[in-house]
């Protein structure tokens, strides 16, 4: 760990936790006022993904979308301070039944989820509470925030891989019986991915997961975490998913991509204050893709 970080960690948690997220999540706030083009992307997003609900009720969940991403901004650094002892007084686990009932199964676990609640904290407490895992993520343009972010996710022992060209070190790693989280809930160009139906409008979606659950056969479970009304969090790992194999590949990996989709989907339904409104999730589109 370079110096220049080991001193912005310090000052970052010689800040009581209160004041950081108090100041986090004023500064969202005020980047919702200030940033005009971020905050039509999300009134316009929301709109679209619940025409039912009143501009109110819009408004409402995009200034808490902001927060909560503020939240997880002044949190993110207490994922170094979190061991087995006190990991309880920030999270509770659900499911974790369904998670060992996969692992047994000896060909690896594939975990998906989305830019929801703090992943992070979800992430780090898995690793706790069982064995580390291999998170997917883009490399950051700033080499000072990507050092960070990969320092403070290894102090559980999780290991960061970046997207790019990873196929044949996770398909390794699941071989070895590793467990491999991926955030499936970001746009990706045509040539990376397929589209689904999300929130009403085609999406493209990387097909990745679907690819890697059928060529392993490692078993596929949702994961989310979920911010409570006391403060603290649930991280609730659900039933392993069916995949289908007809043999038929585009239409497999089509046809299992929306059932992840989709369940990320009625996820952020209950608590669309918690997933990223602000990310131009749809911003690929269908005519950009060839006709085959």
């Amino acid at each position: 760990m370079s110096l220049k970080l080991q001193i912005g960690l310090w000052i970052f948690r010689m800040v009581p936790l209160a004041v950081r997220r108090a100041f986090f999540s004023g500064l969202a706030s005020l980047g919702y006022r200030l940033s005009v083009k971020h905050r039509l992307i999300v009134l316009h997003n929301l709109t679209r993904a619940f025409p039912e609900k009143s501009p109110v009720e819009i408004e409402r969940i995009a200034k808490a979308s902001y927060r909560s991403f503020g939240l997880v901004v002044a949190e993110f650094s207490e994922i170094t301070r979190l061991n087995p002892e006190n990991v309880h007084q920030w999270i509770r686990i659900q499911g974790l039944e369904h998670y060992d009932e996969a692992r047994l199964k000896g060909k690896g676990v594939l975990l998906f989820s989305g830019h929801f609640g703090n992943w992070e904290i979800g992430n780090a407490a898995l690793a706790i509470a069982r064995e580390p895992l291999i998170f997917i993520y883009r490399i950051l343009d700033s080499a000072f925030l990507e050092e960070a972010i990969t320092y403070v996710r290894a102090s559980c022992g999780n290991v960061s891989l970046d997207k790019e060209n990873a196929m044949r070190p996770m398909i390794r790693a699941l071989k070895k019986g590793e467990t491999i989280n991926i955030l499936i809930d970001q746009n990706v160009a045509v040539y990376d991915g397929i589209f689904v139906d999300f929130f009403g409008r085609p999406a493209c979606t990387t097909s990745g997961l679907a690819l890697l659950a059928l060529h392993t056969g490692a078993p596929v479970l949702p994961v989310f975490t979920t911010r409570m009304p006391d403060g603290k969090y649930l991280l609730d790992i659900g039933e392993e998913v069916a995949i289908r194999n007809t043999g038929n590949r585009d239409d497999d990996v089509r046809e299992n991509t929306q059932v992840f989709t989709g369940i990320i989907e009625d996820h952020i339904r209950k608590y669309p204050e918690q997933w990223f409104w602000m990310h131009q999730r749809w911003k690929t589109k269908k005519c950009q893709a060839r006709e085959k």
